[in-house]
């Protein structure tokens, strides 16, 4: 693939993304992870702390992983095209592709951090594949009958809970009365313990967790590891096939209809931003106060409270793709989306290096600044983050092809070594 080929639009809006993401997955390096969700449970109750939060849920939370989703459908439709322009058949190519992909996202899950999702977009991958010569309209149909089912899922989860709850009440009586609880019952109370400790931890729950996490690489390695596979699976089952599967739908919809590449004029560009922007900031807001108000119960979220955002955040995310179609079309701020251009065009290894630096910084292994940093403060690690990788991404695509993981990830792909030089001719 020569230089010339690549899309610009899509370099741009995929390194916007995975900047975007990291705004919000630095609460998921920094403190426990009720404080994604809860700022009253960690990082501060302070004006500035809680608005950080109120800002990064209105602007950002769902926001730029709908984008990044969107993408990877996106980029699925593009190399297939390119593929197929050259008579190649690229299914066998795509699902060793794939592979890779999810042996990359168990190792970042298993050995650096948790909140990986490389390894669902891989699963999930192979999966929409399969809808790759869709016409658009279907595509768009597809994603709309998938993604409410992720909201029925919440909802009767919320119910199971409920039924739980109400079971352990019971269970916990007879205990205190002296009757021995049969092997079931115990089973009962022990996994009612583990969902409560997520959803609603207590001092003492935070104060395990950041105890593991101050610990030894090796002593994290293994306390995180039951947590990665739960999320691996029912994360995968419960949001992946609906919200992720119906992004990527959307996404390669919208790259065959022109939107993500910018050929559409400036005024659907400016009309997606006002449309995103107009009615999907009310609803997020109105998440965001709404979720304040019931004191960010989790069980209320998983019932009811997290349908605002989950169907805002798509919308913003429109509004978000309209803004930086129209910053590209325009040539305003050339050198800064020159810069978000080169972290797109390494979006893997920016994505995994934000896992390495930012584990080394608040992990027992690193600096040990796990739960010790309040939430407004950490926007600042954030920022040098940012800064960081679009200074290194610039500087290393001027002397080479591909970042580092996506040069290993190809080479594996093909089972080829790829050259390296920036001037070179590689397959696509």
């Amino acid at each position: 693939m020569l230089a010339s080929e690549r899309i610009v639009s899509l370099d741009v809006l995929r390194g916007v993304a995975v900047l975007g993401i990291l705004v919000m997955n630095i609460y998921g390096f920094a403190m426990p992870f009720i404080a994604y969700a809860n700022p009253l449970a960690m990082g501060g109750t302070e004006l500035h702390n809680i608005g950080t939060w109120f800002f990064t849920h209105i602007i950002f939370d769902q926001k730029f992983l709908s984008i990044f989703a969107m993408l990877f459908g996106a980029g699925l439709v593009l190399m297939t095209g390119r593929a197929e322009a050259r008579d190649a058949k690229y299914g066998r190519i795509f699902y060793r592709r794939q592979f890779w992909l999810l042996i990359l996202g168990a190792v970042h899950g298993y050995l650096i951090w948790f909140g990986d999702i490389l390894f669902m977009y891989a699963v999930i991958g192979m999966m929409v594949f399969l809808f790759r010569n869709r016409q658009p309209r279907t595509l768009i149909i597809i994603a709309c009958l998938l993604l409410p089912i992720a909201l029925f899922m919440s909802y009767g989860m919320s119910e199971y809970v409920k039924k739980t709850q109400a079971e352990v009440i019971e269970l916990t009586a007879l205990q205190e009365a002296g009757e021995v609880l049969t092997e079931e019952q115990e089973k009962t109370l022990k996994d009612w313990e583990e969902t409560r400790a997520f959803m609603a931890p207590t001092d003492e729950d935070l104060r395990k967790d950041i105890e593991a996490y101050s610990g030894t690489y090796l002593d994290i390695v293994a306390h995180r590891a039951p947590i990665v596979f739960s999320m691996q699976v029912f994360t995968t089952l419960f949001y992946g096939i609906s919200r992720v599967a119906a992004l990527m739908l959307i996404g390669m919809a919208l790259m065959k209809l022109g939107v993500l590449t910018g050929e559409r004029p400036s005024a659907f560009y400016r009309n997606l931003m006002l449309g995103g922007y107009l009615i999907g900031l009310p609803l997020t807001v109105f998440s965001a106060f709404n979720l304040y108000a019931h004191d960010f119960d989790q069980q209320y979220v998983i019932r009811v409270g997290g349908i605002a955002n989950y169907i805002g955040s798509l919308i913003v995310a429109f509004g978000h793709i309209g803004l930086v179609m129209l910053l590209v079309q325009s040539g305003a701020i050339k050198r800064v989306l020159q810069k978000f251009a080169a972290v797109g065009r390494m979006a893997l290894t920016n994505y995994l290096m934000h896992s390495v630096i930012l584990t080394t910084l608040f992990y027992g292994y690193g600096l040990g600044l796990y739960g010790e940093i309040p939430r407004f403060w950490q926007m600042g690690f954030v920022i040098g983050v940012i800064l960081l990788q679009m200074i290194i991404s610039s500087w290393w695509l001027s002397r080479y092809r591909f970042g580092p993981v996506e040069w290993l990830w190809r080479s594996l792909t093909y089972w080829r070594r790829q050259p390296m030089r920036s001037n070179a001719i590689v397959q696509t």
